[in-house]
């Protein structure tokens, strides 16, 4: 591609590029020398799997390998221990490194689901804002004010709310925007909620005597719930390591009126393909189920390969449509730590099988109505069945997640 097709297909699902002058700057400036760009994407390992929403500004870092240009991925090893307070009306839990480098190891495969591993860069970001003494940390701090900082709208909301705000959350944009002076970066990606500390980064390179980076935000993707953003947290997300036919079938189950921007920003569906499949859904000429099929395969077919996609796609079909229990749903062998006295404790069973993100969702589902044995339904959060009358039942949980449990 010349640096103009660059601009349109590096643009493609952008909310917003500060500025988008700059970036057509940059990409001739690239063009001509055929030195590529450095192109940067944070990521704070504070959870164990990589989503569809965390994969729209994955996959776009993609999209700058794809036309040349160095992705520069830094993981946040330092900075997941203090917790990001974009969006947040509360104190965000701090982790210990423990759980930061669980969380890292977990994560790396799955990045490059979507990245080239051989084209991409990895730096964590403890390298050097672990080395700081204090007084490094206080120069650093001498080039932002407190009133720059107050101008976030999560800090502002908390303030009107009388809500704490940790100076270690303070300290938190410092500590990203660093990052884009330590590798030098000339564009920075990140979702909407990411502007402000992508602007700190901006600012500070041009205090450091560097040229300023390109801010390219990406909106939030909202999870299946169709209200929330996606989030492992709310159990409304799809990972990239979901099975085929959970990741279908999770899929399936989006509202309609997510399908436009799940397309748009999961896929690589042209934009006109998409703008018919809007107006048919519009007209109806075209059952958004249809549209859905088509999204969920696309989808499978990326993560695993076709065969997968159609083979999910006729599992779909012949279960969920027909409302059949799957009799040959993958096994799970049944922890021992979910076994006392002879009895299987179904929510921390449910969690350890890792069909939730914890006890407390797994017990939210069973009250919620969604998860059954067999064909009894399970309405108590404290259940537990004797171990023989677990053995050899489909466990379900939610609408697309089975398990055949063994021993």
């Amino acid at each position: 591609m010349d640096f103009e097709q660059q601009v349109e297909f590096l643009s493609r699902g952008c909310s917003e590029i500060i500025t988008r002058e700059e970036l057509k700057a940059k990409l001739l400036r690239a063009s001509q020398s055929g030195k590529p760009l450095r192109v940067k994407l944070g990521v704070d390992p504070t959870v164990p799997h990589v989503t569809l929403g965390w994969a729209v500004v994955l996959r776009k870092l993609r999209q700058f390998q794809d036309c040349g240009h160095t992705a520069c991925l830094i993981i946040g090893d330092f900075t997941a221990m203090i917790g990001d307070p974009s969006g947040k009306s509360k104190t965000r839990p701090q982790l210990d490194r423990e759980e930061v480098q669980a969380n890292v190891r977990a994560v790396e495969s799955q990045l490059y689901k979507v990245l080239i591993r051989e084209k991409t860069e990895i730096y964590y970001n403890a390298d050097w804002l672990g080395k700081m003494d204090f007084a490094d940390v206080i120069r650093l701090a001498s080039h932002v004010t407190v009133a720059r900082i107050l101008e976030r709208d999560d800090f502002q909301k908390r303030l009107d709310e009388q809500r704490p705000i940790g100076m270690h959350e303070v300290l938190y944009p410092l500590c990203q925007g660093y990052d884009s002076v330590a590798i030098e970066a000339d564009v920075e990606l990140g979702g909407n909620d990411q502007k402000f500390n992508i602007l700190v980064g901006r600012n500070l390179q041009g205090q450091f005597g560097q040229e300023s980076q390109v801010a390219m935000l990406m909106p939030l993707l909202v999870g299946t719930d169709g209200s929330e953003k996606m989030s492992q947290s709310l159990g409304n997300y799809v990972s990239v390591v979901d099975e085929p036919n959970e990741m279908f079938g999770k899929t399936m189950s989006i509202p309609d009126h997510l399908i436009e921007s799940w397309l748009m920003l999961c896929t690589d569906v042209p934009e006109s393909e998409i703008e018919e499949m809007v107006k048919g859904m519009e007209s109806g000429s075209l059952n958004p189920r249809d549209a859905k099929l088509m999204l969920a395969g696309r989808l499978v077919e990326m993560y695993h390969d076709e065969t997968e996609a159609r083979a999910a796609e006729e599992y779909f079909l012949t279960t969920f449509s027909k409302r059949q229990t799957p009799s040959d749903a993958p096994e799970a062998s049944i922890p021992e730590s979910c076994i006392r006295d002879g009895l299987v404790a179904i929510a921390p069973l449910i969690a350890a099988l890792g069909l939730a993100s914890s006890n407390g969702e797994a017990r939210r589902l069973i009250q919620g109505g969604g998860v059954s044995l067999g064909e009894e339904r399970v309405s108590d959060p404290t259940a537990a069945v004797p171990l023989e009358d677990a053995v050899g039942k489909v466990l379900r949980v939610g609408k697309h997640k089975f398990r055949t449990l063994v021993r």
